[in-house]
């Protein structure tokens, strides 16, 4: 395959990023509106059990990741990156659109609790295959001692879905009440979905492909190929990312649950104050990207992994106690920062670990499978530390993987096979 010109690399990261921050909208709109939504699939009237029920349909999905990773990362690994983004974009908008048309538990029984599992079983599949295929597709386009500004894209756009999940409800909330968030509102925001979904369809005709040799590999794609040559690279995946993800989504995700359930913080204010944070975390993803190209992604790594260690719970503290918005919103701040030493870097560092014919393979298995029992279960465990009187037994948890980080990180490798 020729070298792709400039311009044509750059409309290529940008299509591709598009369609990235349209699948994690869709995704992580469940997360934003669970607490609308959460009372019409449960039989409890309890707040914090319906929750729970909700969160727990969340977790789930994330177990369809492993799944999808391994069916889309071995096709990408096949047929191209390309063809194998735009069929896990069809999945998820098929997903959006279920959610928006179960009917509520009320009207038919346990059948709507089966159907929204059913549906985030399919975008959990999706979103499953986008993860490594983005992060491949996007480290093999960026030029050598940018990669890592350029692979930080995935989580602006990754961090963008969210920050447009957050912001769609602050839109919703000009327009309608609490009670009519909670009564059928919320819905609008999944047919929303599944239409960007679908229009994403367009943008991502114009990309180019992006690997080069596949042809010349017959095992291409396969666990085989992945677990026979680069099964210790695989390992260190695992590890960094069971850390990794169990961060994100407790300071992306579980933040806005925390502030309103144990903080005391109005859930519209509690909104805005995510909105504004994201925003932030979403503009220092290329910053702390390009940082990371000169001052290394392994140190980038273990800098997290230091500070998520020492900051996580008094911050969490902080914040429980913050007697105003202001001071949320810096504690929050600070969470994201240390996240950020994370998240520039989290892409590029899997994918120059693997060849070119087990990359998109090596990168989204290795991230979906403790990313689904560490990151999705996030909130849940939370809510199930809060629900039996010991909520700090879940930042003790946190400490504990995130040293499991610094120890991996130490003995990662200084080059990888994109070098």
């Amino acid at each position: 395959m020729q070298e792709l010109s400039k311009s044509k690399r750059i409309r290529s990261i940008i299509a591709a990023s598009s369609g990235n921050l349209v699948e994690w909208f869709d995704f992580y709109i469940y997360a934003f509106t669970a607490v609308y939504f959460a009372k019409q699939f449960s039989s409890s009237d309890d707040a914090t059990i319906q929750q729970i029920s909700a969160f727990g349909i969340f977790a789930l999905g994330f177990l369809m990741r492993p799944i999808g990773s391994w069916l889309f990362g071995s096709l990408a690994d096949k047929i191209g990156r390309k063809s194998s983004m735009v069929i896990s974009v069809v999945l998820m908008a098929i997903g959006s659109f279920m959610i928006a048309a179960i009917p509520s538990k009320d009207s038919i029984g346990d059948l709507a609790v089966l159907l929204l599992l059913l549906a985030r079983l399919i975008q959990g599949l999706s979103v499953g295959g986008e993860y490594g295929i983005a992060a491949t597709y996007l480290s093999e386009l960026a030029t050598e001692g940018k990669r890592g500004f350029y692979s930080s894209f995935q989580y602006v756009t990754l961090i963008g879905g969210q920050l447009l999940a957050v912001a769609s409800i602050s839109v919703m909330l000009l327009f309608f009440t609490e009670q009519e968030m909670r009564e059928y509102a919320w819905r609008i925001l999944f047919v929303l979905g599944g239409v960007l979904a679908l229009g994403s369809l367009f943008i991502r005709a114009i990309m180019s492909e992006s690997a080069k040799e596949l042809h010349k590999h017959e095992d291409r794609g396969t666990l085989k190929a992945l677990f026979s040559t680069s099964w210790r690279q695989f390992l260190l995946v695992l590890g960094i990312t069971a850390g990794g993800s169990l961060a994100f989504y407790t300071i992306t995700t579980y933040t806005k649950t925390f502030m309103i359930n144990t903080a005391g913080i109005d859930s519209s204010l509690s909104n805005n104050i995510m909105l504004v944070a994201l925003f932030i975390l979403m503009i220092l993803q290329p910053i702390f990207g390009a940082l990371g190209d000169k001052l290394g992604h392994r140190n980038f790594l273990l800098i997290f992994a230091i500070l998520a260690l020492l900051f996580i719970y008094p911050l969490f503290m902080a914040l429980k106690i913050a007697s105003n918005p202001y001071y949320a919103f810096l504690a929050i701040l600070a969470l994201f920062v240390i996240l950020s030493f994370y998240t520039s870097v989290a892409g590029i560092f899997k994918a120059k670990l693997f060849p070119e014919h087990i990359r998109a393979l090596g990168t989204g298995f290795g991230y979906a499978i403790p990313n689904a029992i560490f990151g999705g279960s996030a909130p849940w465990v939370a809510l199930q530390f809060k629900k039996n009187g010991f909520e700090n037994g879940f930042f003790i948890y946190i400490a504990l993987m995130m040293f499991v980080v610094l120890i991996v990180s130490i003995v990662l490798p200084k080059k990888g096979e994109l070098e």
